[in-house]
């Protein structure tokens, strides 16, 4: 079962084409794992990243919610529930 977020309502992007770290991309860094804003579409580097953009994103714009942009995953995280509410299908 799904754990409870309450931003789901906020969720505006659920896909992007992009390919890397933009950030980690304007600095000629390398990523570990991509994250998804699902509010504003901003692609970035996970926690396992050593820049974790996923997150510096998160603390400067408080967009609450990234999906994983791995293949085959589909999986939300909410940074201010602190919640997997679940994934996003298709």
């Amino acid at each position: 079962m799904p754990e409870s977020c309450t931003h789901l309502d906020q969720i505006k992007f659920k896909h992007s084409n992009k390919k890397g770290c933009e950030d980690c991309l304007k600095i000629g860094d390398s990523w570990v794992h991509l994250r998804l804003c699902l509010i504003c579409g901003h692609v970035a580097c996970c926690d396992s990243s050593k820049n974790k953009h996923a997150t510096k994103h998160f603390h400067a714009t408080h967009h609450p919610l990234v999906r994983s942009l791995e293949p085959g995953e589909a999986w939300l995280w909410c940074y201010v529930d602190e919640v997997m509410p679940g994934e996003l299908g298709s």
